[in-house]
C-alpha cells in the first residue's frame, strides 16, 4: 500500500509518528516544530504543517532563537524529546548555524529543516543562491555541515526515507546526538511521491543504557579502592542518564566528595554532605583544593573542558589518575584516564555493588566538610545586604532570589559574569533547577531557551537571567512568550556594558577597551557618559509587564511578585555600579587567555608577567 503525499507532507507525517523509549517510558521524539516562513519553505513545510495533523507549531521571530528554544526544551526533557526548526533558504538558513553549534557542542538534539535552492535548477542563480565557480552543488546550507551530527540534502523524494531514518537514529542516540540537518530544496518539498504506508507507522527508538566492560570495571574498582583522596567530578551526563539517585547512593556509600561542572551542577542538591560545589575556574575553593590534592579523579559524564581543568593546571597530585565513566568512548579516554564506557547510571550502580563497603577515611570527610562550611560562609558574605535601601549588587540579586525559590524553580543563564557567579554561589534545590549553557556560552540563549523549558515544564517557575549585553543580542522571543501566554520571568541586570569581558580585558592588559556602553569622549574613546539605554522600556514595548526595583527592599517585592506571575514579567535591575560585576570571591583557579608577549603599555607588561607565572603550572596528563 502507498500514500501519495508531497515530500514535505510525508516528512511532517513521519515525524509525528516517532517516539523514544527508555526504562519503559515512551514520549514523542519530535514534539513540536518551530518555524519562520519564506519562499523557501512556505509552500512546502508550511503547507504540510497546515494539512497534516499531530504536529504542534510555534511561531518564532529569529531563526537562531528558535534553535535555542528547541535546545532548552530538549535539555529539560533529558534529551528524550526534541523539537524541529524550519526556515526559508538563504539568511533564514544561515541564521541556524550558531544555534546548531550550541546544540552539537552540548550534545542536545534538535532537528533543523532549512529550505534550500532548487534541485532541478530551473534558473541559475535563483534568489538567495550561492554561486561558486568550482562547485555547482554547494548552497549556503553547507555551512551547517561542520556543526551538525548528521547532514543530508534531499535531492529526490525517495531519498527522504533513508535520510529521515538516519536523522532519527542520531537524534535518539545518547552518544551521537546534537544538531541534525535535513536541507530541503524548495521544489522537492512540493513534489509528490507514492510513499510506502509503513513509512508512517509508529516507530520507537530505544535509548540504550550500555553496561561497562568487565575488565574496565575491574580496573576502575581497583583504582578507586586504592585511593586515599578520591574526588568525583559530576558532568551533564549524570543528568541526561537520570543517574542522580545512583550518584547520591554511591557518594553516601563511599564518602567520596562530589564536585560539579556547569552542566553537572545540581546532580547533588545543595546540602548533600558530599557536595563540594562547582569545580575549576568558576568553582569553589573547597572543590578546587580537593582537585589539587586528589590522587584519583572519577569523571562522570564530563567532557573535561578548560574551565573545569583550569586550562590543565588544576589537578596537581604527582601521580593523579583519572577514571572516566562516560557513554562516549571519545570522552572516556580524555585525561589519559582508565576508561569506563557505559551509561552513567549503569556504571555507578555496578561500581556501587563492587566497592561496598569501601569508605574514605573520617579524616578526609572531616577535611572537606570543614572546607564546605567555610565556603558557605563566603557565599553568605557575598549575599549579605547591609543596607536594604541601597541599590543591589549582582551577587545580592542572586541572594535575594535564593531566599524566594524552592525546588520547582528553574534558572537559565549562558553568558557574561553570571555563569561564574552562579557556579560559585548558587544553591540548587533540585536536580534540574540549574540550567546554565556553558558548552558554547552563547549570548542570547537565555530568553528563547526559557520558552523551550516552559513548554517542557509548564507548571514550574522559569527564570531567564541576563545582563544588558546578552539581552541586546536576542530579545525577540519575548514576543513569542506574549503570543503563547508563557509566564517567562526575565531578570535584566543593567551594568552598562560587557561587564564580564571588561573585567577580563583589564586582567589581560587591554584596559577595558570597547567593553562599556558609553558615549565617545573628546579623543574618540569610549569613556563618556553611559548610554541612555532603557531596556525595561524595550521589554515593555514587546509586550512584557515590567517591574523596576531601585533598592534591595524593592527587589524582594518585585521578585516575589514575578514568581507568582501568570504573564511574561521582567524585573529590570540597575546594579550597584558600572564597574561592579559582583561581590563573590574571585576565581579560585586559573583560565588560559593568552596575553600580548610584548607591549609598550605597562598594564599589558604586568599582565604578561602574571600569565607566564601561571602557565608554568600547566600539565598534560599522560
Amino acid at each position: 500500500m502507498t500514500i501519495r503525499l508531497t515530500v514535505a507532507q510525508a516528512l511532517v507525517r513521519f515525524l509525528a509518528a516517532q517516539y523514544t523509549e527508555r526504562d519503559g517510558t515512551r514520549q514523542r521524539l519530535i514534539a513540536a516544530t518551530w518555524g519562520i516562513f519564506g519562499h523557501g519553505n512556505v509552500a512546502g513545510i508550511g503547507q504540510a504543517l497546515v494539512q497534516e495533523e499531530g504536529m504542534p507549531f510555534h511561531q518564532g521571530r529569529n531563526e537562531q532563537a528558535m534553535v535555542h528554544a528547541a535546545v532548552g526544551y530538549a535539555r529539560q526533557s533529558n534529551r528524550l524529546s526534541a523539537h524541529a526548526v524550519t526556515t526559508s533558504i538563504g539568511p533564514g538558513a544561515t541564521n541556524l548555524v550558531t544555534g546548531a553549534a550550541l546544540a552539537t557542542i552540548n550534545h542536545l538534539p534538535v532537528l533543523l529543516l532549512p529550505g534550500d535552492t532548487f534541485a532541478t535548477r530551473p534558473a541559475d542563480p535563483v534568489l538567495q543562491q550561492l554561486q561558486l565557480p568550482y562547485a555547482g552543488d554547494v548552497s549556503v546550507n553547507d555551512c551547517l555541515r561542520p556543526v551538525s551530527k548528521y547532514f543530508d540534502r534531499i535531492g529526490r523524494p525517495e531519498a527522504l526515507i533513508p535520510a529521515a531514518l538516519a536523522a532519527m537514529r542520531v537524534l535518539a542516540d545518547p552518544v551521537e546526538t546534537g544538531a541534525v540537518t535535513l536541507a530541503l530544496p524548495q521544489d522537492v518539498q512540493a513534489e509528490a511521491y507514492d510513499w510506502p504506508e509503513r513509512f508512517f507507522a509508529d516507530r520507537v527508538w530505544r535509548v540504550r543504557r550500555p553496561s561497562p566492560d568487565e575488565d574496565e570495571l575491574d580496573a576502575a574498582v581497583a583504582a578507586i579502592g586504592g585511593a586515599t583522596r578520591p574526588l568525583i567530578v559530576a558532568g551533564g551526563g549524570v543528568r541526561y542518564s537520570g543517574a542522580e539517585e545512583a550518584l547520591h547512593d554511591f557518594a553516601a556509600l563511599t564518602g567520596i566528595p562530589v564536585a560539579s561542572t556547569q552542566a553537572g551542577k545540581g546532580a547533588l542538591p545543595h546540602g548533600h554532605p558530599q557536595d563540594v560545589g562547582g569545580l575549576g575556574h568558576t568553582g569553589t575553593a573547597a572543590a578546587d583544593h580537593l582537585a589539587r590534592t586528589a590522587d584519583v579523579v572519577i569523571g562522570i559524564g564530563t567532557r573535561w573542558t578548560d574551565f573545569t581543568t583550569a586550562s590543565g593546571t588544576l589537578f596537581g597530585h604527582p601521580s593523579v589518575q583519572f577514571v572516566n565513566l562516560n557513554i562516549a568512548a571519545f570522552d572516556s579516554h580524555k585525561m589519559a584516564a582508565l576508561p569506563l564506557v557505559a551509561d552513567a547510571r549503569e556504571g555507578l550502580e555496578q561500581l556501587h555493588s563492587l566497592l561496598e563497603p569501601h569508605h574514605v577515611t573520617e579524616h578526609y570527610v572531616h577535611e572537606y566538610a570543614e572546607d564546605r562550611l567555610r565556603w558557605q560562609t563566603r557565599v553568605d558574605t557575598a549575599y549579605a545586604v547591609p543596607d536594604e535601601d541601597a541599590r543591589p549588587t549582582q551577587a545580592q540579586v542572586l541572594g535575594v532570589l535564593d531566599t524566594l525559590v524552592d525546588g520547582s524553580d528553574i534558572l537559565i543563564n549562558a553568558a557574561g559574569s553570571l555563569p561564574g557567579d552562579l557556579h560559585k554561589l548558587w544553591r540548587p534545590r533540585s536536580t534540574d533547577q540549574y540550567h546554565v549553557e556553558y558548552g558554547y556560552s552563547c549570548m542570547g540563549y537565555e530568553i528563547p531557551a526559557a520558552l523551550g523549558v516552559l513548554l517542557a515544564a509548564p507548571d514550574r517557575p522559569v527564570w531567564a537571567l541576563v545582563g544588558d549585553g546578552t539581552y541586546l543580542m536576542n530579545p525577540t522571543e519575548i514576543v513569542t512568550a506574549v503570543q503563547e501566554r508563557l509566564p517567562l520571568r526575565l531578570i535584566i541586570l543593567q551594568n552598562h556594558g560587557y561587564a564580564s569581558i571588561g573585567g577580563l580585558s583589564e586582567a589581560v592588559g587591554a584596559e577595558r577597551y570597547g567593553t562599556d556602553y558609553r558615549h565617545r569622549d573628546a579623543w574618540g574613546g569610549f569613556t563618556g557618559a553611559p548610554l541612555p539605554v532603557d531596556l525595561g522600556a524595550n521589554a515593555a514595548s514587546l509586550g512584557m509587564r515590567v517591574l523596576r526595583p531601585r533598592t534591595v527592599r524593592d527587589l524582594r517585592e518585585a521578585l516575589a511578585d514575578a514568581r507568582t506571575t501568570t504573564v511574561p514579567t521582567c524585573v529590570y535591575v540597575e546594579t550597584e555600579t558600572a564597574d561592579t560585576v559582583s561581590g563573590p570571591p574571585p576565581a579560585q583557579a586559573w583560565w588560559d587567555v593568552p596575553v600580548a608577549e610584548t607591549s609598550t603599555r605597562p598594564s599589558a607588561v604586568k599582565a604578561r608577567e602574571e600569565y607566564d607565572r601561571h602557565v608554568t603550572a600547566r600539565r598534560r596528563h599522560l
